[in-house]
């Protein structure tokens, strides 16, 4: 069953209980990284594994996703600032035991390209932080090989 998480902005993102932080540099330029993330949602089903559907609502200002597994997201973008930052917040979820998330894609210039840093920002129950922290190693194996196939989508040749 769905249920509305905590509205929180963009200050949560360093003050969450639970913080997840992931890095990878990529070889397209910021540019790219940022239209693919903030303006291509539908995109993100096909280099983020995770991710079966993606669309943008509201006229850009929210996105409904969906994830392997059944879980759905409602979320309202709280910042898109070409080409540094991406960040948006879950609304309403039918995940259990999550009170509020918030996720925010940072890039940077990087000798090679772009460093893209991913933070999941989150509160729930103790037994969703619990599972949260226990899950942090796969969603890093799970970032980096999202990373690495938009980077591939993102500098091959079409």
């Amino acid at each position: 069953m769905a249920h509305g998480l905590r509205p929180e902005g963009l200050g949560f993102v360093e003050a969450a209980p639970v913080r997840l932080v992931f890095a990878r540099e990529v070889s397209a330029p910021p540019g790219r990284v940022f239209h693919a993330l903030a303006d291509d949602v539908p995109g993100w089903a096909v280099w983020f594994p995770a991710v079966t559907a993606a669309r943008s609502v509201d006229g850009g200002a929210g996105r409904e996703v969906r994830l392997r597994g059944g879980t759905r997201f409602r979320e309202t973008v709280l910042l898109a600032k070409e080409p540094e930052v991406y960040a948006y917040r879950v609304d309403v979820t039918n995940a259990p035991g999550a009170r509020a998330l918030v996720e925010e894609w940072r890039l940077a210039p990087a000798e090679a390209g772009t460093r893209v840093q991913w933070t999941f920002a989150a509160d729930g129950t103790a037994a969703f932080r619990a599972v949260l922290r226990l899950a942090r190693a796969g969603m890093g194996r799970t970032f980096r090989d999202a990373v690495t196939r938009l980077d591939r989508r993102l500098t091959t040749p079409s």
